[in-house]
């Protein structure tokens, strides 16, 4: 098609095509709505949202979070109460729960937090499970800060241990890396289970701290 057949078709003057096909004038959106229309083909960007993604079938989360099955994973869904030290007391387990479970709309197994003591910190994300490494990771991205959870395959009683790498905040806005051993105990349904800070005082202390000393002495992680 020549210069002038198109600037006939997009009904605009040639000299208009001319000076913007030269850089001498930028194209403004309604010459470039109307070359669309000549054209047949989309010449703006398209929104993030819009755009195409190659959609994995129905019942398989997307390849980047390994391409599992909701049947193959269905043996991590359920409530968990998740053991950490706490940030603030090195000689306190800090818990909570967890809940695991397969999202219909997105296709993929997500978590999400509760019961924290410190609410305004709740993580939720998605749920990793590549087959080449046999671990699970437990993802939150929020506007490309990240936090990750690695977490070993459950033991026969269904507890996974690993590895907690997230920020810690500290005075003002200061925010410092801070990795720590992690435990996930399976709980019944409506199961009620301890939250918040355990002290060496409290009835269940020795418990929980025994969970988080298997990361290391089982060998789930190594803390350099």
């Amino acid at each position: 098609m020549s210069r002038q057949g198109l600037a006939d078709l997009a009904k605009i003057s040639i000299s208009t095509l001319e000076k913007a096909l030269a850089g001498s004038r930028p194209f403004t959106l309604a010459t470039t709505v109307r070359l669309e229309e000549a054209l047949g083909r989309r010449l703006r960007d398209q929104p993030a949202a819009a755009r195409p993604h190659a959609a994995a079938p129905t019942g398989f989360a997307p390849p980047e979070l390994g391409s599992y099955s909701r049947p193959a994973m269905s043996w991590i869904e359920g409530e968990y109460l998740t053991l950490r030290p706490s940030f603030g007391d090195p000689a306190a387990v800090y818990a909570y729960r967890t809940v695991i479970g397969w999202s219909e709309d997105d296709s993929r197994m997500t978590f999400r937090e509760g019961e924290r003591l410190d609410a305004a910190f709740t993580q939720f994300g998605d749920v990793s499970a590549p087959h080449q490494s046999g671990h699970i990771y437990l993802v939150t991205n929020r506007h490309g800060q990240l936090r990750l959870v690695v977490l070993s395959r459950p033991t026969i009683e269904g507890a996974m241990y690993g590895v907690l790498t997230t920020l810690q905040s500290g005075r003002g806005s200061q925010l410092t890396p801070v990795s720590a051993a992690i435990a996930f105990l399976p709980l019944k349904r409506g199961e009620p289970a301890v939250s918040g800070r355990i002290g060496p005082r409290d009835a269940d202390y020795e418990r929980c701290r025994r969970h988080l000393d298997r990361v290391k002495q089982d060998g789930f992680a190594v803390l350099m």
